[in-house]
């Protein structure tokens, strides 16, 4: 059963960083290509960025290219997110999730089922 915890929101000034971190257990984590999405308050979920298995392959939404970098390192079963040059308009819930199936690794492929508890993070003007 695969398990993800999020951690390393918090609230910061427009201009400012963050560094997000993700641990999975109960699914072979480096078999899986890794997201993250987010929710805005009283919007949709929006996908930001996808690495693939090894790690060497990543994407990233228009909205924060340039300025997030994912990472992962599957010694520690651990996805990242780094957050530079925050933007109020990124304030939402942040949320890792893994492909729904090993085979998987578009911008859509996601399991939502996967994803925790989410992090907060808060960017003010």
């Amino acid at each position: 059963q695969v398990q993800l915890v999020e951690s390393g929101g918090g609230s910061v000034q427009a201009g400012g960083s963050l560094r997000l971190s993700c641990t999975g257990s109960g699914f072979t984590f480096s078999s899986y290509c890794l997201y993250w999405v987010r929710q805005a308050p009283g919007k949709g979920l929006e996908w930001v960025s996808l690495i693939n298995r090894g790690g060497g392959t990543t994407y990233y939404s228009d909205s924060v290219k340039g300025r997030f970098t994912i990472a992962r390192d599957n010694a520690k079963n651990t996805l990242y997110l780094q957050m530079n040059s925050l933007k109020p308009e990124d304030t939402a819930r942040y949320y890792c999730a893994a492909a729904r199936d090993p085979l998987y690794c578009l911008t859509s492929q996601y399991d939502l089922n996967s994803r925790g508890q989410g992090t907060q993070v808060t960017v003010s003007s």
